[in-house]
């Protein structure tokens, strides 16, 4: 199994920046793709960005939503099982608890794992 543990919400101003943190731990290297989600108030859960075809020899390639592309970037870290979240130019919309989603294949068949979720909120 792999686990999740999401870290770095809190408040911002409008412009601002803030950086989120998903450690994972487990059957690490069964890991394909890292994703970053958000679930608003009221709203449906939606993809944010992520990071696809991880391997031991490739980094990945990573996509974003529109909504946030060229303020947000994903990254991650092998040494530290990490992926980072950096949203900056932050606005009151990205207000959301943001979630960690990790797709493996400790097998042949691909399995999930998600994080608490982490609380952004964003004033004007």
């Amino acid at each position: 199994q792999v686990q999740l543990v999401e870290s770095g919400g809190g408040s911002a101003q409008a412009g601002g920046s803030l950086r989120l943190s998903c450690v994972a731990s487990g059957m690490i290297p069964s890991i394909t793709a890292m994703e970053w989600y958000r679930q608003a108030p009221g709203k449906e859960r939606e993809l944010v960005a992520g990071i696809t075809d991880i391997s031991r020899t490739n980094y990945g390639t990573m996509h974003y939503a529109d909504f946030v592309r060229g303020r947000f970037t994903i990254s991650r870290d092998n040494a530290k099982n990490t992926v980072y979240l950096q949203m900056n130019s932050l606005k009151p919309e990205d207000t959301a608890v943001y979630y960690c989603r990790a797709i493996y294949r400790p097998v042949d068949k691909p399995l999930e794992a998600w994080g608490q979720g982490t609380m952004v909120i964003v004033s004007s």
